[in-house]
């Protein structure tokens, strides 16, 4: 019989801890000697996780961590699972292949299959391999009985009844071929845009600025494109961003925008540049990292139709008064438990499969 109750309560101590933890690597605060050889020990994987992805830095791998101990409340829990029936599930075995683009991005589903009952077989990513260890032994540290049931694997994924994998469009293909017989969710490519009228506040504008940057826009809910009306100038929208500059800093992204800079210049791309962020009129969605496309639209009725057709390549749509399903500006970065990815119930697959 799987004690739901037990596994809810002991990622509640583990939101818990990462609060705790936050608190302790950014003023090395006084903790509880039960926890700190244990946060002494998350700090060193921690400040290391940079080795293994020169974008881990220790401010955006304290920044996810953050979110997720601030999400792993027993009232966030119980919000996000009281409409479904998780007593009716039988157990299962999970094989999630994980992503590795923003720190712990593949935590949400790590969470999904094993607060619902699940064993989790888990192949991670290269770029993100070293903090799960640490989160899954501490889970078994607070819940024994999670032991046997949380699985890494560099190998061959076998035995399984369900997977859940993410990935790029190319690597997509492949899980779909691979995993086609049996129930499963494939992730491909998705970015997010954003709207504007010419009538934001500069306040506005600012958090869109954090939409943009945040883990250095690398996630699929980071803004990689606006959309803004024929004529639009955007003088107040880089003056209301100019707080991010000094993002410019970071050796990784710096090269990222010479190169980028460079291939432009020499295509004789028409561009927009402050120094720091690239605006480059493009029709695609996904832009290289330290530039932002842009697309004039002339009516909304248009734009809504397009984003309509285009909504499986979309993750986040952050506007003001455009749609039911938009985000507010500076939000895309903060998904409750229950914004799925690609907007797929992952519980509910998980339940009825």
């Amino acid at each position: 019989m799987i004690d739901h109750n037990a596994r809810l309560k002991a990622f509640v101590k583990l939101g818990t801890f990462f609060q705790e933890f936050c608190e302790f690597a950014n003023n090395n605060a006084n903790s509880s000697e039960n926890d700190i050889s244990k946060k002494e020990d998350f700090l060193q994987i921690v400040s290391s996780a940079k080795n293994y992805n020169g974008w881990f830095t220790k401010e955006n791998v304290l920044l996810s961590i953050k979110s997720w101990g601030d999400l792993l409340t027993e009232k966030n829990l119980n919000t996000w699972l009281k409409d479904y029936n998780l007593s009716s599930n039988k157990k299962k075995t999970v094989a999630l292949i994980l992503a590795g683009n923003i720190p712990l991005v593949g935590f949400h589903d790590f969470l999904t299959v094993l607060i619902t009952g699940n064993k989790a077989i888990i192949k991670l990513s290269s770029n993100d391999k070293i903090m799960f260890p640490f989160i899954a032994k501490y889970l078994t540290y607070v819940e024994p009985t999670l032991q046997e049931d949380i699985v890494f694997t560099e190998g061959k994924l076998e035995n399984f009844d369900a997977v859940i994998a993410t990935g790029s469009n190319n690597t997509a293909r492949y899980f779909e071929h691979y995993f086609s017989k049996g129930p499963n969710i494939i992730r491909k490519n998705r970015n997010s845009v954003a709207i504007l009228t010419g009538n934001e506040t500069t306040e506005q504008l600012e958090a869109l600025g954090d939409d943009i940057f945040m883990y250095y826009g690398l996630g699929c809910r980071s803004v990689s494109k606006l959309f803004v009306p024929k004529g639009y100038n955007f003088d107040t929208f880089y003056k209301s961003i100019y707080k991010n500059h000094p993002i410019i800093n970071q050796n990784k992204y710096a090269n990222n925008y010479d190169y980028n800079k460079a291939v432009y210049l020499m295509s004789e791309f028409k561009i927009l540049d402050n120094g720091f962020l690239m605006l480059k009129e493009d029709s695609n969605y996904g832009s290289p990292i330290a530039t932002l496309f842009y697309e004039e639209y002339n009516t909304v009725e248009e734009l809504k139709s397009k984003l309509e057709t285009d909504k499986e390549k979309l993750q986040c749509v952050v506007a003001h008064n455009f749609s039911d399903n938009e985000i507010i500006f500076g939000e895309t970065q903060k998904p409750q438990l229950w914004e799925y990815a690609d907007h797929i119930d992952t519980v509910s697959f998980l339940i009825t499969i």
